[in-house]
């Protein structure tokens, strides 16, 4: 004879339309007089025994318990509808495609009850032959925020996309920076253009692109107060983005830049020139106080002003204007500064980074060795015994830069 279970063990019985063995355990009533039924199922005895167990140590645990039919892509769904509020209108479709075109159709069909570390690991390194790092950081936290969610709404219990790490991925797009001369002849290229005084300010105080787009007349002051104790000299105040809600980068990106003669001059004149279009677009000008925008007053998209900038290195020989970009200005003034022995501590300020570790990872090819400058700095000054013993030489020599 069988072995009787024990009271309190529940019921195991096979239910004929499922084809599955069912696993039942009553655990008394509810407020309202119901009888509370956790149930497990399984291939076999043994399989819904241990799955009703399971269920029984999570209702013990106080864990609700979510549908097991939960696929991958309904929670990618979820965090796309209803977890992306308050992002812009591009981040939501840059997060779309990755989702759409990555995502879902990889392992959006697996449970997510089911989904392993494994499973993920497997899904980036196939990505990573075809993708790049950054776009694969990405897919990861598509993934990573969207069970997340799920867990929180007890549709799973556990995250395990936060236990694998992002591979490599396929070299991106390198960033690159103008040279002194290439600057000038980007400058000489640019006059005469709607896009000069972009240009112009861009390179000369290394604002983001972004932060170009949307800066306002009000914020920008071409006179200063030089009659002051101390003088302010011309400055941009950069306290907007055209990011969700206005908003910079970061909050330190939030700076007040002195403008170099050459750009007081470049925006100057670029005032001139947009009173004269906005009396020729007359009743057509939308004004919203934008120092850089179309000709009828509305903020530029980037890919105009990518074409515009591109448009100007045509006539610039030795320069494939497919090659750059208008972010690379940006590069272009770290670089230099750097050249010029400004400390990296000063340049992290001026482009608006949050702490000295960001320029130099962001633009790691832009600023001087630091290292093989102090190196080279410390023979001058220890190398020969002749410099040392001949005192006419002391104070005489002096590194080449700090930075």
């Amino acid at each position: 004879m069988s072995k009787r279970r024990s009271r309190g063990d529940g019921g195991l019985h096979w239910d004929e339309r499922r084809q599955r063995w069912i696993a039942t355990a009553s655990l008394g009533f509810d407020a309202a007089g119901k009888r509370i039924v956790k149930r497990g199922s399984g291939r076999t005895k043994t399989e819904a025994k241990n799955k009703l167990k399971e269920v029984l140590r999570d209702h013990e645990d106080g864990l609700a318990i979510g549908p097991g039919d939960v696929t991958v892509a309904d929670a990618v769904n979820d965090w796309l509808k209803y977890g992306l509020s308050g992002r812009s209108e591009k981040t939501v479709k840059d997060y779309t495609d990755v989702c759409m075109n990555h995502v879902i159709p990889a392992i959006g069909a697996r449970k997510l009850r089911e989904l392993g570390a494994q499973d993920v690991d497997r899904w980036l390194a196939a990505k990573s032959a075809s993708l790049s790092t950054r776009t694969l950081r990405m897919l990861h936290s598509c993934l990573n925020r969207s069970v997340k969610r799920a867990m929180a709404r007890d549709k799973v219990k556990r995250n395990v996309v936060e236990l694998c790490s992002v591979p490599t991925g396929q070299a991106g797009r390198p960033s690159k920076a103008l040279t002194l001369a290439q600057a000038h002849a980007v400058l000489n290229a640019a006059e005469g253009r709607s896009l000069h005084a972009y240009v112009v300010v861009s390179l000369l105080t290394g604002a983001r692109t972004e932060e170009m787009r949307s800066l306002t007349w009000d914020h920008v002051d071409l006179y200063g107060g030089p009659d002051m104790e101390p003088p302010i000299p011309p400055y941009i105040a950069v306290w907007r983005s055209v990011r969700a809600g206005s908003d910079t980068k970061t909050r330190k990106s939030r700076r007040t830049l002195a403008l170099p003669a050459r750009c007081v001059e470049a925006l100057t004149a670029h005032r001139e020139q947009q009173q004269r279009q906005r009396k020729r677009a007359s009743k057509k000008w939308h004004e919203h106080g934008l120092v850089f925008a179309s000709r009828v007053g509305t903020e530029l998209q980037a890919r105009n002003v990518r074409r515009a900038f591109r448009t100007v290195l045509r006539d610039i020989p030795g320069m494939d204007p497919e090659e750059w970009t208008p972010r690379e200005l940006r590069h272009s003034f770290v670089s230099l500064l750097s050249d010029e022995g400004v400390p990296i501590e000063e340049i992290s300020r001026l482009v608006g980074h949050r702490s000295t570790a960001v320029t130099e990872t962001v633009y790691r090819r832009q600023i001087r060795p630091v290292i093989q400058t102090g190196a080279t700095t410390m023979d001058k000054i220890f190398g020969g015994d002749e410099e040392e013993d001949d005192p006419a030489q002391e104070g005489t020599e002096e590194p080449d830069s700090e930075s």
